[in-house]
């Protein structure tokens, strides 16, 4: 029997959003094949940073010497750390799911959706059963996974038991004694940081000749400094091949430097795909792009008439703020035909929780450089403001690049305590269009908060206009 919806909706991170009250007294269906409320809730932004912060006291304390305060470690109870976050999230999750399954106007449908033809589903439900569902209108938010990569899906290890992801690391019983990670990206970067802040010696394997090579350069070599003072750090190096150590125990890497890493597990940051591989594109009509994305317009709508993307799934951005803001144009365009909104796709900013902490948005110098733009740039360092004093920092920068006829903020790159947040009046300058010397001058920065820092790197910039 087939059951016909007003609206069903793959995935349910942000998906879920787009039961607004538009749908009230209409048919929505929601379907789930993993855990409820997506890749964010459970194994992405919140429990990550919920460990983040337990890393950052657990630094803290390692470091009070510095500030004339005597103060040691006793250790890190990692279950009570686990415990704590998971204990907060997973009753959420479940509390998500059993109000769509219960509640007004919707049917969850727990399991895995294929479409099958023009806005029909099939759903494979647990014990076997299947669903068919059709609807005026789909929403594929179906997120993404992580990439294996062949050299470790031929090791013959399995996932789970000696090789995680990030949807697996952060639920194990206890700490290794030492972690290897492959890769350089945000993900690694943050695992390394608070497995290394409890205690584990850390391998971090990159290919490329820096960390977050996605960033600025100059943020990024800096970074990538730094972080050769806190782990074991192996750039511009592949693995070769990964095995069990001697006698069976743990995880070795083979490397193409001719050395080998020796782990008591290995975790996986190479990055993640799209979940569209499974999902019946062809028989939708939905295209799929050579990276494994759906193709969407700049409204959202796929190839398939009546069908959606938002998301990981579909979007250039796999970050929780871009999904929630595409989610909340998809949800208006889901009702307003005639008056679509475009996805917003300008000035996106991401955030690093690493230590240190890293936020970008907009150009880098080396996009300037190579779209033959004309730009000025400015690093102002942490340490010459009164509250980098107070910290006692010697490496945190804020660089920002400009317009130099226009005075338009082009981009803005921090690395340093609290990045994330002092990042977000150039965000609003980049959104608004703001010259970055009104910006530095039409307002009051509070003294001596560690915003001088935005505001001395915005009067640094040295612009051509006069007025």
């Amino acid at each position: 029997m087939t059951q016909h919806f007003d609206l069903a909706i793959i995935g349910s991170g942000s998906g879920n959003s787009l039961v607004t009250p538009d749908f009230d007294g209409k048919r929505v269906a929601v379907i789930e094949g993993g855990t409820f409320g997506g890749t964010c809730l459970n194994v992405g932004c919140i429990p990550t940073k919920m460990f983040v912060y337990a890393a950052e006291v657990a630094t803290t304390v390692r470091e009070a010497g510095r500030y004339g305060v005597d103060a040691t470690l006793e250790g890190v109870r990692w279950a009570d750390v686990r415990d704590r976050v998971f204990g907060r999230i997973d009753p959420i999750s479940d509390g998500g799911r059993r109000y769509r399954q219960d509640g007004p106007n919707t049917t969850a449908f727990l399991g895995h959706a294929t479409f099958t033809g023009d806005r029909s589903l099939m759903v494979e439900l647990p014990g076997g059963r299947q669903e068919t569902i059709t609807a005026d209108q789909v929403v594929v938010a179906a997120g993404a996974h992580p990439v294996i990569p062949d050299v470790v899906t031929e090791s013959g290890l399995e996932l789970g038991d000696l090789v995680h992801t990030s949807d697996t690391i952060m639920r194990i019983d206890e700490l290794p004694r030492r972690l290897a990670i492959i890769g350089g990206g945000f993900i690694a970067a943050e695992m390394a940081h608070v497995f290394a802040s409890f205690g584990v010696h850390v391998t971090v394997v990159a290919r490329g000749s820096q960390l977050l090579r996605h960033i600025d350069t100059e943020i990024s070599q800096r970074f990538t400094d730094l972080a050769r003072e806190q782990w074991d750090v192996r750039t511009g190096t592949n693995v070769l091949a990964v095995g069990r150590g001697d006698g069976g125990g743990g995880v070795r890497l083979h490397l193409d430097s001719a050395a080998v890493v020796d782990a008591d597990l290995l975790m996986v940051a190479t990055g993640r795909r799209p979940n569209t591989s499974c999902l019946g594109a062809d028989a939708g009509g939905l295209a799929v792009l050579d990276d494994g994305r759906l193709e969407v317009d700049a409204y959202g709508r796929t190839t398939a008439p009546g069908v959606w993307a938002l998301g990981d799934v579909s979007s250039p951005f796999q970050l929780k703020h871009v999904a929630n803001a595409e989610a909340r144009a998809v949800a208006h365009n889901l009702v307003h035909p005639d008056d679509l909104r475009r996805l917003p796709h300008d000035h996106v900013p991401s955030g690093i929780f690493s230590h240190p902490q890293v936020a970008t948005v907009g150009l880098t110098e080396q996009d300037c450089i190579e779209q033959d733009r004309p730009h000025v740039t400015h690093v102002q360092a942490y340490g010459d403001t009164a509250y980098g004093w107070a910290l006692e920092d010697r490496s945190s920068v804020c660089k920002l690049v400009a317009d130099p006829t226009t005075g338009r903020l082009l981009g803005a790159h921090l690395m340093g305590p609290h990045a994330t947040s002092l990042i977000q009046p150039l965000i609003q300058a980049l959104a608004l269009g703001t010259p970055v010397d009104e910006l530095a001058r039409g307002q009051y920065w509070i003294h001596p908060a560690l915003a001088e820092v935005v505001e001395n790197a915005l009067l640094g910039l040295r612009l051509e206009r006069t007025a």
